[in-house]
């Protein structure tokens, strides 16, 4: 049987994400047993669409941003508080998509909504390669920043879908390890592409390289995605959000979270060349970064039948909040390569297991749940770079601002330790 087919029986926490599944199927008015409803192929054929699509999405689409920011700024000369003011639209623009994709507007046309962002990504990551001006990137970067947003929601809303049909563990782990797939790529881009740049500058080469991997990454997904309206979202639209104390100290920490992650997930490989740590070390942190984001959310699900989902989320909090002071204290080669480690090795988990977690709050509309979650997440992105450019500006460096994203991340974990009694029986009902 197909690793992807069943979720295996030791797992408590796991088979009750099954048992969700199953009932969101059985609400649905299928007859069908959840086991059945998709062939193993087709199910790993679905995952690595969702792999590719959040490595175009969300790997290009949004954090490349980061490795090519150094060259930008010797490239445009651009400030601290310019390179943050780019960086906070393309936050705008994903809490605009988080938040038009909560509506039933979209419903029953996800797939092609998820394949035509992909297609703008592509676009907007060309046209950031014929343009030095902050007004003009600000304004790319919002539409990109929407663009993924939509991809995100509406492409993660089929592909999880589809894994909880199957009660399938793997999925998700696929699914989202495609982040960390598309930065590490993002990361060996952003080192060849000056390689054979051809009179192009060095931040213009690694856009356009950027567009040229996200356009066969769309095809790839176009090829493989499921069609249909079951796959998409069923067959009635969802009921109304009904907030819960757990469901909202989710959603408050995973905003929190966003602008915990986000400085040093904007800033990284800018605070390794400040530091002097040098191209290698600027690649090699970032390319950390990714790897261990596209196998941290496989791994941190070991944990989960020992401390549940919602432990594994407070502890990745607070291992984050370690990275996080670690960039900023430890020696150079060192600190921006640990940090990129710690960095990958929890912020992709976090981001998943929040998100499950809020699908599972609200059984009868995870849409719902999941856009409002990711919108809260992109509020607190706005905020994270907009606070680290200033700060940066005013100290010389970005040791402040690391330091204050880690208070806010230990904050979030503690603040989930304190209330895991009641998610966890929220979660088991």
């Amino acid at each position: 049987m197909s690793t992807f087919h069943k979720l295996p029986d030791r797992d408590h926490v796991s088979s009750k994400q099954a048992g969700a599944g199953l009932n969101e199927v059985k609400h649905r008015g299928s007859q069908e047993p959840a086991s059945s409803l998709v062939h193993p192929g087709n199910l790993a054929a679905t995952a690595v669409a969702g792999a590719v699509a959040m490595a175009v999405a969300m790997g290009f689409g949004r954090f490349s941003y980061t490795p090519i920011l150094p060259a930008m700024m010797a490239d445009a000369g651009l400030s601290p508080r310019d390179a943050g003011l780019i960086a906070s639209a393309n936050f705008v623009g994903y809490l605009a998509g988080a938040v038009l994709a909560a509506y039933g507007w979209a419903h029953g046309r996800e797939r092609r909504i998820g394949l035509a962002a992909l297609v703008a990504t592509t676009l907007l990551l060309a046209a950031m390669g014929v343009t030095s001006s902050v007004f003009a990137y600000s304004v790319i970067r919002f539409l990109a920043g929407l663009a993924s947003a939509f991809a995100m929601i509406f492409i993660s809303g089929i592909v999880l879908g589809e894994g909880l049909r199957a009660r399938s563990e793997h999925v998700p782990s696929v699914h989202f390890g495609g982040v960390g797939l598309g930065i590490a790529l993002s990361s060996i881009c952003v080192w060849a592409a000056p390689l054979a740049s051809a009179g192009l500058s060095t931040s213009q080469a690694d856009w356009f390289t950027g567009a040229l991997v996200a356009l066969a990454g769309t095809v790839v997904v176009a090829a493989l995605l499921p069609r249909g309206h079951l796959a998409a979202s069923g067959g009635e639209r969802e009921g109304p959000l009904t907030w819960t104390r757990p469901l909202t100290v989710m959603t408050l920490t995973y905003g929190f979270f966003g602008f915990g992650y986000v400085i040093t997930a904007t800033f990284l490989v800018a605070m390794a060349r400040d530091a002097s740590g040098g191209h290698s070390v600027e690649f090699l942190a970032w390319l950390l970064t990714g790897a261990s984001a596209a196998v941290s959310v496989y791994l941190w699900r070991f944990a989960v039948p020992r401390f549940g989902l919602a432990g594994v989320y407070a502890i990745g909090l607070l291992v984050e909040a370690a990275g996080l002071v670690l960039t900023v204290s430890l020696p150079l080669p060192f600190a921006p390569v640990v940090g990129g480690l710690m960095l990958g090795a929890t912020f992709m988990m976090i981001t998943a297991y929040g998100l499950q977690i809020g699908r599972r709050l609200a059984p009868e509309s995870p849409r719902r749940a999941l856009a409002l979650m990711t919108a809260a997440f992109g509020i607190g992105q706005i905020v994270g770079p907009l606070v680290a450019g200033w700060l940066a500006e005013r100290t010389g460096d970005f040791t402040l601002p690391t330091l204050v994203a880690a208070g806010v991340l230990f904050c979030c974990g503690g603040v989930v330790a304190v209330e895991l009694r009641k998610i966890r029986s929220a979660l088991d009902r």
